[in-house]
Order: C-alpha cells, then sequence, then structure tokens
C-alpha cells in the first residue's frame, strides 16, 4: 500500500537537495545550455551568434521580411460584399433589359397599329388633306391620336404642318403623288430638333397627297435611361450595404476566433501553458465548441506538463537515496581486501538488495510515466476477467490464497493493461504487508445492477467498484488521505522494500477511466483498497 510503501523520508530528502543541486541542477544547466541557447553565457560573445541562429531558423521569417496577413473579417466582407455585387449587377441588367425591351415592343406595337389604322381607314374612304387638317371640323376624330400629325398636299408640299415640323424627303413626296391610297413609307431614328422620332408617311391615294404621322421615343429613351442611373445607384448603395453588413457580420463571426487566435499566439509566444489566458468558450455553435475545445486542451496540456514536473523532480529526489547508497558502498568495495569476510558478505549483500531497490523503483517509474501516455486504445473489458487473472498469477508469485468476489455488471470501457496493472500492484501491495498472514486476500469486483437496454444489449447505470481486502497491519488514520500521493510511505512502512508509487500507479488509472481511488481500515483488522471505473453503456 502506498501508505505502508517506502517513501524517501526526510532524511532522503535532505540529503536530496544538495545532490539536486550539484549532480541534477548542474547537468541540466549544462545540457540547456548547449542545447536551446547556443552555448549561454560563453565569454567570447559567441551566444548572440547561436541564439540568433536558434531562434531565428524556427519562429521568424527571413530578415527585413514580414509575411503578409490578410484578415479573415476583410476576407469575409469583401467576399460578401463581391458576392452581393455579382448578384445585384446580374439581376440589375437583366431587369433593366427586360423593362426596356417591354417598353420599347409595347411603344412600337403601339405606332404600328396606329398607323394600320390610318392605312385602313385611307382605303376605305376617299379623303383629301383638307380632312386632315388641323382646322377642319372633327379633325381630333379623324387624325390619330398620340402622335404628330404633318399633312402633304399632292405635290409633297406641307400644307399643314406638325410642331416640331417633320422633314420631307424625296420619298414622302413621292407618297404623296402615289396612285395607290395606304401606300407607307417609314423612317427609323430621325432627329427633329433634339429629339428623335419614328415617321410613318401614309399616301391618299390618287395623287392628292399623303399624312405623315410621327411618333416621338426619345422621351421614353431618356426615361430609361434614367432608369438605368437610378438602378446603378440602387446596387451601388446595395453593394455599399452588404459590404457593410458582412463587415459586421464577419466582426461577429470573427471575434471569438481573433480571440482564440491570440491566445494560441500568446501561448506559442511564452510556450507556458498555465497563463490565464481569456479563451472564448461562449456559444453553441462551431466557434464556441473550437473555444471549449482548446480551453480543455490547454487544461490537459497544463496539467499533464505539471505531472512531469512533479514527476522529474519526484523521482529525482527518490533516486538520490539509494544512489548515495551505492556510491558508498561501491567506494568501501575498494577496500574490500582490508574487511573481515562478515562484513564482505554484509556489503555485497547490501550491493544486491540496493541494486534491486533501484531496479524496481526505476520499473515503476516507467510504468508511471507509461501509464500516463499510454496509446492503448479503449474497449469493453470485463474487470471480473481481469481480476481473476491477476489472482492466478499472484497465487502462484506469492504462495497465498486469493479469492474474487464478483456480482453485478462488471463490464467497463478502459484499456486492458492499465487496468491490469493497476489490480496487480493492489494484490501485490496486499500480499507485502499481509505476508505472514493465512486469511485468504479478497478480490472483489461489484458492477451496477444490469438491465436490459431497447436493443437487447446490457445497459448499466454506475461505476464498477474493484476493491482488494487483506488482514495485515491496516492504515492509520492519519495516513489514509496520502496513501496515493506518490513517494509516499508511512513511517511503519519504510523499513519495509518499495518505492511508494505502486499505489499512485493505481490512482493515475483510476482518473484516466473517470473513476477514484480509495482506501479505508478493514472491519476486524486489515485494510480494504481499490477504485472506481465508470461503467459506461
Amino acid at each position: 500500500m502506498g501508505a505502508q510503501r517506502p517513501g524517501g523520508g526526510g532524511g532522503a530528502g535532505g540529503g536530496g537537495d544538495a545532490g539536486r543541486g550539484g549532480g541534477t541542477g548542474g547537468g541540466r544547466g549544462a545540457g540547456r545550455g548547449g542545447g536551446t541557447g547556443g552555448g549561454r553565457g560563453a565569454p567570447d560573445g559567441s551566444v548572440a551568434d547561436d541564439a540568433a541562429g536558434a531562434g531565428g531558423g524556427s519562429e521568424r521569417p527571413a530578415a527585413g521580411r514580414r509575411p503578409r496577413l490578410t484578415s479573415l473579417r476583410t476576407t469575409f466582407a469583401v467576399s460578401f460584399a463581391t458576392v452581393t455585387a455579382v448578384v445585384t449587377v446580374l439581376i440589375g441588367v437583366l431587369s433593366y433589359n427586360a423593362a426596356a425591351r417591354l417598353v420599347r415592343v409595347d411603344q412600337e406595337t403601339v405606332f404600328g397599329q396606329i398607323v394600320q389604322d390610318l392605312r385602313d381607314e385611307v382605303r376605305e374612304q376617299r379623303m383629301t388633306p383638307d380632312d386632315f387638317s388641323s382646322s377642319a371640323p372633327g379633325h381630333d376624330i379623324v387624325r390619330p391620336a398620340r402622335t404628330d400629325v404633318q399633312v402633304l398636299g399632292a405635290d409633297g408640299a406641307v400644307t399643314d404642318a406638325s410642331r416640331p415640323r417633320l422633314p420631307v424627303t424625296r420619298t414622302d413626296r413621292e407618297t404623296a403623288g402615289a396612285a395607290r391610297s395606304g401606300t407607307m413609307v417609314q423612317h427609323e431614328d430621325i432627329d427633329v430638333g433634339d429629339d428623335v422620332y419614328r415617321i410613318a408617311t401614309v399616301a391618299l391615294g390618287g395623287g392628292r397627297g399623303a399624312v405623315q404621322v410621327a411618333q416621338e421615343f426619345s422621351d421614353t429613351e431618356d426615361l430609361l435611361r434614367a432608369l438605368q442611373r437610378q438602378s446603378l445607384v440602387l446596387m451601388a448603395g446595395t453593394v455599399t450595404a452588404a459590404g457593410l453588413f458582412g463587415w459586421w457580420l464577419a466582426r461577429r463571426i470573427t471575434g471569438r476566433l481573433v480571440a482564440l487566435t491570440s491566445a494560441a499566439e500568446d501561448v506559442a509566444r511564452t510556450r507556458r501553458l498555465g497563463l490565464q489566458v481569456p479563451v472564448p468558450v461562449t456559444g453553441y455553435d462551431e466557434v464556441g465548441r473550437l473555444g471549449r475545445a482548446f480551453d480543455r486542451m490547454l487544461g490537459r496540456l497544463a496539467q499533464s506538463e505539471e505531472d512531469q514536473r512533479r514527476l522529474i523532480q519526484d523521482a529525482g529526489h527518490e533516486l538520490r537515496t539509494p544512489l548515495t547508497s551505492l556510491r558508498t558502498n561501491i567506494s568501501l568495495l575498494k577496500r574490500i581486501d582490508e574487511l573481515p569476510p562478515a562484513a564482505r558478505e554484509e556489503l555485497v549483500a547490501d550491493l544486491g538488495q540496493e541494486a534491486r531497490e533501484l531496479t524496481d523503483l526505476v520499473n515503476e517509474l516507467v510504468d508511471l510515466a507509461a501509464g500516463q501516455s499510454d496509446t492503448e486504445p479503449s474497449q469493453r473489458v470485463d474487470l471480473a476477467e481481469i481480476a481473476y487473472d491477476v489472482a492466478a498469477l499472484a497465487q502462484r508469485r506469492f504462495a497465498r490464497e486469493i479469492t474474487v468476489l464478483t456480482g453485478g455488471d462488471t463490464t467497463a470501457d478502459g484499456r486492458t493493461a492499465l487496468l491490469t496493472r493497476a489490480l496487480s500492484n493492489l494484490v501485490e501491495n496486499a500480499a507485502k504487508f499481509d505476508r505472514d498472514g493465512v486469511a485468504p486476500i479478497e478480490v472483489a469486483v461489484i458492477g451496477p445492477a444490469a438491465g436490459t437496454a431497447r436493443s437487447g444489449h446490457p445497459a448499466t447505470a454506475g461505476p464498477v467498484r474493484v476493491e482488494v481486502r487483506d488482514r495485515g497491519p491496516g492504515i492509520a488514520a492519519d495516513d489514509l488521505a496520502r496513501v496515493f500521493d506518490r513517494f509516499y510511505r508511512a513511517p511503519e512502512a519504510r523499513s519495509r522494500p518499495g518505492s511508494g508509487l505502486g499505489l499512485s500507479i493505481v490512482r493515475e488509472v483510476a482518473l484516466a477511466h473517470g473513476g477514484a481511488p480509495f482506501a479505508h481500515r478493514r472491519a476486524g483488522g486489515g485494510s480494504v483498497i481499490g477504485f472506481t471505473v465508470e461503467g459506461g453503456a
């Protein structure tokens, strides 16, 4: 048990400080100075060159260059505005073309219908230029509506001019003298003053003259151009508003990403995981989930770094005592010929015992470090089967009776190697401190009552409890809270072999499986030490 394992007491600690400062501290200082700093503190000034080479090569761009950083916020806003601009321009152009085409076609249709009605009228009735004169009675009924009308005589001369006066061409005069009524000639895009007209000349027939009908369409084009300008202004306003909205939206979206990036850069720059870096963890979207995951990652990395640091410190502290003793005994080997036979045998026995203790300590340190970085995949395991295997192996090793008690659902999600190591440490601990006992060591694996899920597979609703019971000297009440600390050994257990790491490994395994270690005195004498494992589903 951790309470009963050898612990490194006060004497080891005192001697260890000196050893740490001289051996360990000096060695680390030399290693760090040579490897990281490139000869830090070298008197010839080579430190600056080496440091610049080591630091600049991996963390800085080439001298005089600074990588161009494009803000995600700017990229998002520009992209949003660009897409909006493309869509707006496309819709605007298509809408304008459709509207302009509709207006022009409607105007041409109206003009064509007016001209056709005039031709039908002069064909059905014998009409003269006077019938279309603006001074003739009823001229507003005879003259085509919504157009400018100009009357030509038989010789093609203007007898009743329109306002503005329409131009008369040679073909118009020929049409005025045409014998067939309804003969027509049409002119497109005729400039009259500052306006543009569409003009059709219809013969009255019998050489009696002709009527010119004109429709101004420059005002329609002016209207379309005004519509075009308004559309451009509207599109520009839409694009501007889209850009501003995109900027605002990008700021809301990327604000937490910027804070998260700043936190990551601070950690990368300082290489200190324990910094209280503000990490955005609000919200339930992808950014919020990323922030919470990053925050948990930083916490776990900081805890891992702290565990590694404490492990190194504790290991260095505990290794000094056996190493110092070994150095002392080795120095005595130089005078082994001068020692009496009994002293020689005692010296050799001490060397063997110290070598074994040192080997056990190193092995447990390796096990503890391996447990912290174990990459074994988690799978469904039966802790009862692990208990039977461990009990069978321990019976052969310690020649003790070991019974296994099981109940409930003893399966859980876990890593077999780690759980086997933890249970083996508990059984070995019980056998060591109950060496002369005759009562069997009990291994109990108790799970929650098994239920039945809808799928037909067993379902659990609680942790699996693993405990080892012995009838040894038990654990003092003052030591119960510390039995799982690294290298801790109760005063009465320091004379026994061990390193004080066995129960510490049990604690690490339990925590890695979502459980917790426990220890208490057993009724009637002895101890109960174990751990829990989350059963899963």
